[in-house]
């Protein structure tokens, strides 16, 4: 219902071939750089709070720009950004911008290495100093380095103090500026490294430069800074020097996937914005796997290196269900198979009477559940069918048969998303009475005191576009039931690997489950919690239990959905309403392969997940309660 917001999404492009292989073959030296845009405009669904793009070009000779890097805030960014790239280019003559070595010579952004990033903000810091990539400039070309990532880091307080204790000096408390010092530091010292071999072997001045540019290795820089690093991520780099690398966090909670031919390797988040962008066959396409990285030479030499241990893998199922595009060949069959798991329950909800029931979703990403959803409604009539022709015997007429054949699945699209109407809204209340519409209605859809009306959406979190907006409005279709389904299970935990979800207030399965014990005055229950939570402040986050758990034991998964209705119903709602949710056994079911379900179950898979949790825990129990 309302938005959730996802942290990031990363392309990389490294041409394997000269500028001018490019402009004979496909026309143009700036294949890289239209390519990169169209990476990071299908991954537009991943961020849209700002986006930036560095560049760097191979072998500029000393006093020549190498590394290029612009940045944008807001909705347009991607536009914005690569329109400032073309814009440096306007006066050029056409003889000129179709001359790859005057571009390679003389224009910013014509280079062998290219890196995007598409921001959306989960720490609710903003403007265009947030924006990836960041720069740390140095005047060795091997010791500069851009940094981008889609990533939240759970630990950023242990790594502050320690490396402030040994004299490092990050500009900013923020984890993306202390992940850049902390690989920046290790790839000064990689460089200090070869440069004492090179003068051991007698080298001196650009012979120097080029031994320490030849022989540099990224994964020591990559195992020694990263090894501490708790939390989701894929982090993306490319030096000065034209090394590039990327690098998955060991529980594999963020995704990444790579490709490579003769003329190009690339990476993005996603893939099949890979596939659409290079016209290339999903079994061409490597996911990097958890740990690992992928390494690029300033020769160009690709290989993949383990950095960093696989621990209990959890691939984030929320991609699954919610932030990645759907036209994913596993990914869509999974969205599918998330609402043909639900007809059961559906059914039960409108007491299996599909005659007088009209089948919707929310736009636009439950769209593909719901199709699921009707295939199994689908086979469900059609068993039925088969029962009732076979109960009107070996002669049944053609009247009965055209009874039974006609009946259908009744869908329609009930919901229309407003989405102008968001756009232009500051002032608190009148947002809150504009959010009232930002869903439209198709009138006439059902038959009003009759038919029941089965809504499914992806995801239940805060509840608050419910509320405000979408049980009020189907009312006014006058179905006799409203059955709102959720393709994902219950959210009851906050997330902390880089989506927007960090608070115990915000979520309406926390609030039932708190309502519900004092109600049946279980506030002992809370005040036990709260207590042992309490206890653990202080320890190693290695030895955290997760107690928020205590809260929801008591009550049946039903019991909780029950209390929500009961929460989100405005007054003078005139349907009975009912909330369907997701088992969590299904969802492992639909998504064997992404079992990271800890906003639904608890069960964080790095300890900083768990220590982040109680914090928060106790912080809501102290603003509501005095213990």
């Amino acid at each position: 219902m309302e938005p959730l917001k996802h942290e990031c999404g990363v392309a990389m492009i490294r041409l394997l071939k000269p500028l001018e292989y490019y402009q004979q073959k496909y026309g143009t030296w700036m294949y890289g750089l239209n390519k990169l845009y169209l990476l990071m405009e299908k991954q537009h669904n991943r961020g849209q709070e700002g986006a930036g793009l560095a560049c760097v070009k191979l072998e500029a000779n000393p006093g020549e720009e190498y590394m290029f890097r612009e940045r944008a805030m807001g909705s347009g960014a991607i536009t914005e950004i690569f329109g400032t790239v073309q814009s440096q280019f306007k006066d050029l003559t056409e003889e000129q911008l179709h001359d790859a070595d005057y571009a390679k010579r003389c224009l910013p952004f014509a280079g062998e290495v290219y890196m995007g990033h598409l921001r959306y903000s989960t720490t609710g810091k903003s403007g265009l100093q947030y924006i990836h990539p960041f720069l740390r400039r140095n005047n060795w070309r091997a010791k500069n380095l851009a940094l981008c990532g889609n990533f939240n880091l759970t630990n950023v307080d242990e790594i502050f103090a320690r490396i402030t204790a040994i004299g490092q000096h990050p500009r900013k408390y923020a984890d993306t500026y202390i992940m850049l010092e902390q690989v920046g530091h290790r790839l000064d010292r990689e460089a200090e490294r070869l440069f004492n071999l090179a003068e051991a072997e007698g080298l001196t001045g650009m012979e120097v430069t080029h031994y320490i540019e030849e022989h540099i290795d990224l994964a020591n820089v990559l195992r020694s800074s990263s090894k501490e690093w708790d939390g989701g991520y894929v982090m993306c780099g490319i030096t000065g020097s034209g090394e590039s690398f990327a690098v998955r966090d060991p529980w594999g909670i963020r995704p990444a996937f790579w490709y490579q031919d003769e003329e190009v390797v690339v990476l993005a988040s996603e893939r099949p914005v890979i596939q659409t962008a290079f016209n290339v066959q999903v079994d061409e396409i490597s996911e990097l796997l958890p740990g690992q990285s992928l390494l690029i030479s300033k020769a160009g030499k690709v290989r993949t290196m383990q950095i960093n241990k696989p621990r209990v893998v959890k691939p984030c199922s929320f991609e699954r269900i919610y932030f990645s595009r759907g036209s994913d060949v596993d990914i869509y069959r999974e969205r599918k198979l998330l609402g043909e798991k639900l007809v059961p329950s559906i059914l039960k909800a409108v007491n299996y009477d599909i005659d007088h029931t009209v089948f919707s979703f929310i736009p636009n990403t439950a769209e593909v559940a719901f199709y699921g959803m009707l295939q199994g409604l689908d086979e469900f009539l059609n068993e039925e069918k088969v029962q009732q022709i076979a109960a009107l015997g070996h002669n049944p007429s053609h009247e009965e048969l055209e009874r039974i054949l006609s009946r259908r699945i009744r869908s329609e699209k009930v919901a229309i998303k407003d989405i102008k109407l968001r756009t232009f809204i500051a002032e608190g209340n009148s947002r809150n009475d504009l959010a009232a519409h930002v869903y439209d209605i198709t009138y006439g859809s059902l038959q009003p005191g009759v038919d029941n009306l089965v809504i499914i959406d992806d995801s239940i979190v805060r509840g608050t576009t419910l509320k405000q907006s979408i049980i009020g409005i189907l009312d006014r279709l006058h179905p006799k039931k409203i059955v709102i389904v959720s393709s994902s299970p219950q959210v009851r935990y906050p997330d902390y690997y880089g989506i927007d979800m960090a608070r115990m207030s915000e979520f309406i399965a926390f609030k039932a489950a708190i309502e519900l014990l004092r109600e049946r005055e279980m506030k002992d229950v809370i005040a036990a919690a709260y207590r042992k939570s309490k206890n653990q402040v202080g320890l190693p986050k290695e030895q955290m239990v997760n107690y928020v758990k205590e809260i929801y034991a008591p009550f049946t998964d039903e019991e909780i959905a029950a209390k929500m209705v009961e929460l989100l119903t405005p007054e003078g709602i005139q349907a009975k309403v009912e909330i369907v949710y997701q088992p969590l056994q299904g969802l492992h079911e639909a998504c064997p392969n992404h079992p990271g379900d800890w906003y639904f179950s608890g069960d964080y898979p790095t300890p900083g997940g768990v220590k982040l949790l109680n914090q928060a825990f106790i912080n809501y129990i102290e603003q509501v309660y005095q213990f």
